[in-house]
């Protein structure tokens, strides 16, 4: 039997207990910054707050492109796409800032030019006639805003979670998992105030978020303390010979990223010499792109197959349910059964959430033609309420299965080095699929409009993205590139 390696406690010349296999490798050394929980107490408050503000105006911008501005979908699709992808495409940016500058300032300047944004937003539909050029500037300040803030953010719980006190839970939930709930409860809040200003205007709702970014930029002022840049990420790099683990905590050892590349470490840009974690980033992003339908595809279904607004407000509200109430639950069997084996699980529900669509596209018109095609049932041969709301169950339990895995997989990654470039790489390739990916299917979906046997193409392409990641992202994880 292998003997396990024992290990001198720093400064007191003891011998540490031996470390299983999977165990997490030493914690940083040092003293603990005081008062950990109330830190992250303030970025999960945080993160609530940003989704309020956010979800109090964007939502709603979708409805005054196509009412306002009257433009059709693949237009609307492009425009939604271009301010995901100034907000998930450049985290990179953000990342590397957050890397050089410190998380502290780049969260603020993110906070000014989200504010920025709001008010051009409201400038734009202002004037008369309303202008779309400024409007499509202000989505993309907006989008901006958050490359800006978020990177920071997840840099802050990243290091929140390295410090966290162990337990003997081999299944504790994340920080980041925490961190999505808490965003969730502003993503349920926002919705509700943005549609309680809205009889008073789109350009009331959008200063009303410029207020709100205002407080939280001046509380995260006071709250966040000044320091310089970190030299070093959330994990320290094992020494040679040590164990070394790299998928999120309780995960196997085999199945980690386990080979830090040194001559990237502290640098900005590091993420960006990792051909693994570019491969990680490349394929995860199938999940930003499913996750985005909610904002296009799933909405423009349900109101091309005839039903109103109070189905979509049906379909954020079950979606907001399913976050509050799964997502622990999710997140905990993620870190029991590994990092590989959640990916997987999460990618292939979010493609059987889109071939539920495709089904019920394909099905549509056999219904219609027997005139059982009831509206509520997609009478129009689309998908109806109940395959949406089904569908969007698979794909959101995919999600909650994927997403905290793969943040949770960045601080294993960076090695000991700066993790901003590298939570910022995962998002920007998200982003860069959205864009692209909202663009080829907005553009399906108004073929489907003109032609019904071209209906389909669309979840037929959404579906397949993520299965293919399901394919190729633990056959990153276990063997590399």
């Amino acid at each position: 039997m292998r003997r396990t390696a024992r290990t001198a406690t720093p400064g007191t010349g003891r011998r540490s207990p031996p470390r299983s296999p999977t165990s997490e490798p030493p914690r940083p050394a040092g003293p603990r910054p005081p008062r950990i929980r109330g830190r992250a107490g303030t970025l999960l408050g945080t993160q609530a707050l940003f989704n309020v503000g956010f979800f109090a105006v964007v939502p709603f911008i979708a409805v005054v492109l196509s009412e306002d501005f009257a433009l059709g979908g693949a237009a609307v699709g492009i425009v939604l796409g271009v301010r995901t992808f100034a907000q998930q495409g450049m985290f990179l940016l953000g990342g590397a800032l957050a890397d050089r500058c410190g998380a502290r300032a780049v969260i603020l300047l993110g906070c000014g030019v989200r504010i920025a944004g709001f008010l051009t937003l409201a400038a734009s539909v202002q004037a008369r006639p309303a202008l779309l050029a400024l409007f499509v500037v202000g989505t993309i300040l907006t989008g901006l805003g958050g490359a800006l803030f978020s990177p920071g953010l997840n840099v802050l719980v990243a290091e929140a979670e390295s410090r966290r006190p162990r337990t003997g839970s081999p299944g504790r939930a994340t920080l980041f998992a925490w961190l999505a709930v808490s965003g969730e409860i502003g993503a349920v809040v926002g919705p509700l105030l943005g549609a309680a200003m809205l009889g008073w205007g789109f350009a009331a709702v959008a200063a009303g978020g410029a207020a709100l970014f205002t407080g939280i930029g001046v509380f995260l002022a006071w709250a966040l303390p000044r320091r310089p840049p970190a030299t070093g990420g959330a994990r320290p790099v094992p020494a040679r010979g040590a164990a070394r683990t790299g998928t999120a905590p309780g995960a196997p050892a085999d199945r980690a990223p386990d080979r830090p590349r040194p001559a990237a470490r502290g640098s900005s840009w590091a993420a960006l010499r990792d051909r693994r974690f570019l491969a990680l980033a490349g394929f995860h992003a199938s999940d930003l792109l499913a996750y985005n339908q909610l904002y296009l595809t799933l909405p423009l279904a349900l109101t091309r197959s005839g039903q109103g607004p109070q189905a979509v407000g049906l379909l954020f509200a079950w979606v907001s349910v399913l976050t509050l109430a799964l997502q622990i639950p999710v997140s905990r069997w993620s870190v029991r059964v590994g990092a590989p084996a959640a990916l997987r699980t999460g990618y292939l529900l979010t493609a059987g959430g889109f071939v539920v669509l495709l089904l019920a596209t394909l099905a549509g018109p056999a219904a219609d033609a027997g005139g059982a095609g009831g509206a509520a049932d997609g009478g129009a041969g689309g998908p109806g309420t109940a395959a949406v709301l089904g569908a969007a169950t698979l794909l959101m339990i995919g999600h909650l299965a994927a997403s905290p895995t793969a943040l949770g997989l960045v601080p294993r990654f960076a090695a000991g080095g700066p993790t901003g470039s590298y939570f910022g790489l995962l998002a920007s390739c998200g982003g860069a699929a959205v864009l692209l990916g909202n663009t080829a299917v907005g553009r399906l979906l108004d073929v489907g409009a003109a032609r019904p046997e071209a209906a389909g193409l669309p979840w037929l392409l959404l579906a397949a993205l993520p299965a293919l990641s399901a394919w190729a992202v633990p056959r990153i994880l276990r063997r590399g590139i």
